[in-house]
């Protein structure tokens, strides 16, 4: 293993998409990290500058390149530096054309009432 090469589990976690090294290492277990469109399965496999990186992360799936190897778990502007974000942007969802158009206003009876609702209630009742 040379300078320009890290260990994938120590990467995620340097770059913050984990919160603590352990978690990244039964990510990278669970074979749910691609690099170079290859899975990996295991922590100690190796990443350098220039590696593409596939992981779904909740309900997202993140593409990131490897752009340095990084020396330090630091603050979040640091750990961005490490990695060019190439996840294309979501889609944004489309509004269904036989709902209704939404109003601001909640249903009669939905709850308790709002501020705006209690003072209308308090004029009316002369409170």
């Amino acid at each position: 293993m040379n300078e320009a090469e890290i260990r994938i589990d120590k990467w995620l976690w340097y770059a913050r998409f984990f919160k603590t090294r352990s978690l990244a290492q039964a990510f990278v277990q669970s074979g749910k990290v691609r690099r170079n469109e290859i899975r990996i399965g295991k922590p100690s496999d190796t990443v350098k500058p220039g590696d593409v990186l596939t992981f779904v992360r909740g309900d997202d799936v993140r593409i990131v390149e490897v752009v340095q190897p990084g020396a330090r778990r630091g603050p979040a502007p640091e750990a961005a530096t490490l990695y060019k974000d190439l996840t294309p942007p979501r889609p944004k969802k489309a509004l269904d054309p036989d709902a209704p158009a939404p109003t601001g206003k909640r249903d009669p009876g939905a709850g308790r009432p709002t501020k705006r609702e209690r003072r209308a209630i308090d004029r009316l009742s002369g409170d």
